[in-house]
């Protein structure tokens, strides 16, 4: 019966509609990479950290430098890409644990009726999967990927327990994939600690390195399934884990950096491993990354497929403060964007963005239009010639003519609220954006909205709020923010949910 849900689910959506325009449907490669900044890929200008592959497909493709995620962490970001409804629509708004912080029950769960992506995608003839991290809804609840339109899922449901990349196992479908060399330890805050290591001496740090590390699992099980389904248009959604912390990469990514970067040991704290060589770990984990997605492109190739396949890359969130040994501002991983992962501001939610697809998307180009996360289910349904299948719930606009090259008229705003961090909401319309902060009390400390306005084109690093010297257009974008909320019994907000008294 859970195999038969996502096809019950996804007929609702084309039932009497017609089957979608002749000929092969491009296959899509979607690779969402997990708390990486603006600035981590060297063709978004990283001068550390080598990433040829994607770098290549920068040149290849067309870069997006105002690309949005749909939240700055990581359960709802990932709501957002899945559902195509924006954060204030969205049923996902925060990071949200099912059970204790350490149960590993998976996040709140999306429900069963929500149309997805993948849904959508097999409604159109698609063979589906994912291999990484999924976060909207443990195994057997009704947010399990495989009640919304996967065939396969393998990697981590539970985010919480993707903060260890050797773990004792990896969910596979509905089974567990038992990671053999991992084994003997004990559960500890999310993390696979051996017994009787020291983890405040960063000389042990090989204690912490396992047999297997589950990236490298995830990669195998992609390849795999692009050579299961060469003869059919495939989606493959590639939510890796890197580089989100811990600080963990085999030995042979990282002796690349070792030695090289000016390291001084990480010696653990905060619920994460400790490390000799944090800079090098981190810059490895990322070039590792690189090398499984080259992986994945020689593969397409050797199959004859590149010029059917479109490869995607972008990110969750922006990357974190400084946490657990990773030194954002020594990597300059946000780039000149103001925040880190949580804040609403431009680096907590502007990602990089690369579509690779030769012939289709012209090659070497870059474009300024504003996208969000919201827009990929119809987008990537025009490209699949599907567009009769967006579901009336999408909140996202097709992007696919700037993907073709050509001019389109700019997105009427892009919205954003988040129930973590405080709460927080924005709202861009043009090159203005307008903030709140701070709009989550606590039974001791009320709440205490904060209101800026910053033009982004005039100040992209948001260092001046002139929302007093324009009052009018405060009060306009007001007004757009307050339509596009809609109240959450899960994700309660009094200020946002009645804006009368706010």
């Amino acid at each position: 019966m859970k195999r038969i849900l996502p096809l019950l689910v996804a007929s609702l959506f084309v039932a009497g509609l017609h089957a979608a325009e002749p000929g092969r449907k491009p296959n899509i490669i979607f690779v969402l990479a997990d708390d990486l900044g603006y600035g981590d890929l060297g063709a978004f200008g990283q001068k550390i950290i080598h990433t040829p592959t994607l770098d290549k497909f920068a040149a290849e493709g067309m870069k997006f430098t105002q690309h949005y995620a749909g939240s700055p962490v990581c359960a709802p970001a990932r709501c957002v890409l899945m559902t195509g409804r924006h954060p204030g629509h969205a049923f996902v708004r925060d990071n949200h644990e099912i059970g204790s912080w350490y149960s590993f029950q998976g996040q709140i769960p999306i429900p069963a009726d929500e149309p997805s992506l993948a849904a959508v995608m097999k409604a159109a003839g698609y063979a589906t999967a994912a291999f990484g991290k999924w976060g909207l809804g443990g195994v057997g609840s009704t947010g399990d990927p495989l009640k919304h339109g996967f065939d396969h899922f393998f990697g981590f449901n539970d985010q919480r327990q993707a903060h260890n990349y050797f773990p004792q196992y990896l969910n596979d479908d509905e089974g567990k994939f038992v990671l053999t060399g991992n084994g003997n330890v004990s559960e500890k805050e999310g993390l696979s600690i051996p017994a009787g290591s020291d983890s405040n001496n960063p000389a042990s740090y090989a204690a912490f390195i396992g047999k297997q590390y589950a990236p490298d699992l995830c990669c195998e099980r992609a390849l795999k399934f692009i050579k299961d389904n060469r003869d059919k248009p495939f989606f493959l959604y590639y939510p890796t884990t890197v580089p989100h912390l811990a600080l963990q990469v085999p030995e042979d990514s990282l002796a690349e950096y070792k030695g090289k970067l000016g390291d001084k040991p990480y010696t653990g704290g905060d619920g994460y491993l400790p490390h000799q060589y944090p800079h090098a770990a981190y810059a490895a984990m990322i070039t590792r990354m690189d090398r499984d997605i080259g992986r994945l492109h020689q593969l397409v190739s050797d199959l004859g497929l590149d010029g059917d396949t479109i490869f995607i890359f972008t990110s969750d969130n922006g990357a974190v403060y400084p946490l657990s040994g990773f030194d954002p501002v020594y990597f300059h991983s946000n780039g000149d964007l103001h925040g880190y992962k949580g804040d609403i501001y431009e680096g907590g939610m502007r990602e990089p963005l690369i579509v690779r697809w030769p012939g289709h998307v012209p090659a070497g180009t870059t474009s300024p239009f504003v996208t969000g996360f919201e827009d990929w289910m119809p987008t990537l349904l025009e490209l699949a010639g599907a567009t009769n299948l967006v579901p009336a719930t999408a909140d996202g606009i097709s992007f696919a003519a700037t993907l073709r090259g050509e001019v389109q008229e700019p997105r009427p705003f892009l919205y954003r609220e988040f129930h973590g961090y405080g709460g927080q909401q924005a709202i861009r319309v043009g090159d203005w954006k307008l903030l709140r902060r701070n709009l989550l009390g606590t039974p001791k400390k009320p709440a205490a909205p904060t209101l800026e306005l910053y033009n982004l084109s005039a100040d992209p690093m948001e260092t001046t709020n002139v929302a007093a010297a324009h009052p009018e257009l405060v009060e306009k974008l007001s007004a757009m923010m307050r339509a596009q909320h809609v109240a959450s019994p899960e994700f309660p907000c009094p200020l946002l949910d009645h804006p009368d008294k706010s």
